[in-house]
């Protein structure tokens, strides 16, 4: 994983970064405010398990 400056952003303008936060926070609200039962933490990490296993090396 590479190291990433604090000094430095990952976006070529502050449009762009300004650009990426409010779509990072429409997409919260939109999961805030949907009304879908939520999957427990721990159901997520099962199914997420059982597709890496899967997809193990052979």
């Amino acid at each position: 994983m590479a190291k990433l400056s604090p000094i430095e952003s990952e976006f070529e303008s502050a449009e762009a970064a300004e650009a990426h936060d409010r779509w990072v926070r429409e997409k919260v609200a939109q999961a805030l405010a949907d009304p879908a039962p939520s999957i427990p933490h721990d159901q997520v990490m099962a199914d997420l398990q059982a597709v890496l296993d899967g997809h193990a090396p052979r």
